[in-house]
């Protein structure tokens, strides 16, 4: 029996429609879920990838684009998972393909956040060179979960941030009136505001964010803008 057969039948064991309901009404109703909580999803996870780690490796981009690609959001986080765990200092130059396909797939806030800071993130740090190419193209795109990404992916660079881009992509998105848009402004500026506090507090001052970015990016600064 492979991993994704397996996973499904112990997790149709673990179901729980009285769970399921509320975490659908947290995601807005936008997935089915088959209320499986963190803690007995991972546990499962970590049995069945240890048993099925060759087949796994052989074959994750794969087993990733299927499981995101499954009704339940349980599997969607599974693929995030398992995404973070495989590409990890290990991608090739062509999977910025796939994580594009994985951003735009099933997307919301819960798997996007991730798929930027750490595979968007991870394949950048791999690939420096590509970083102005593939966050142009992201932060150009139609579609907002990409836009989002190109603002957030260095969330885990910390002191190494690349502020001017940082900078460049709020001032490209500051006047959005969408949420996840202006919230992702403000948290990438809030991150940062841990390594260069006067850096961020000076933009903030400098430049016309919309409320909810600047209310979120001067959070953590001990001053009165």
């Amino acid at each position: 029996m492979d991993f994704i057969t397996e996973l499904d039948i112990a997790f149709q064991k673990i179901a729980s429609k009285e769970s399921a309901t509320p975490m659908e009404n947290y995601m807005k109703n936008k997935f089915s879920f088959l209320g499986i909580k963190t803690e007995p999803r991972r546990t499962v996870f970590k049995k069945l990838y240890e048993k099925h780690k060759s087949e796994i490796k052989a074959n994750f981009r794969n087993m990733i684009w299927e499981l995101l690609n499954k009704t339940e959001r349980e599997f969607h986080y599974v693929a995030l998972d398992l995404s973070i765990k495989e590409f990890k200092k290990n991608y090739l130059q062509e999977d910025i393909n796939l994580i594009e396909k994985l951003i735009t797939t099933n997307s919301w806030w819960d798997t996007v956040d991730a798929f930027a800071k750490y595979l968007v993130g991870g394949y950048l740090h791999q690939f420096p060179k590509e970083t102005y190419v593939v966050i142009e193209h992201f932060s150009n795109s139609k579609n907002m979960w990409l836009n989002r990404t190109a603002i957030l992916f260095q969330l885990s660079y910390k002191e190494k941030t690349n502020f001017d881009l940082l900078k460049a992509e709020c001032e490209k998105h500051k006047h959005s009136n969408e949420f996840f848009i202006q919230k992702a402004i403000g948290w990438a500026l809030r991150d940062y505001s841990r390594f260069n506090p006067d850096g961020v507090s000076n933009y903030v001052t400098s430049t016309n964010l919309k409320p909810l970015s600047k209310r979120e990016a001067i959070r953590n600064l001990h001053k009165n803008l």
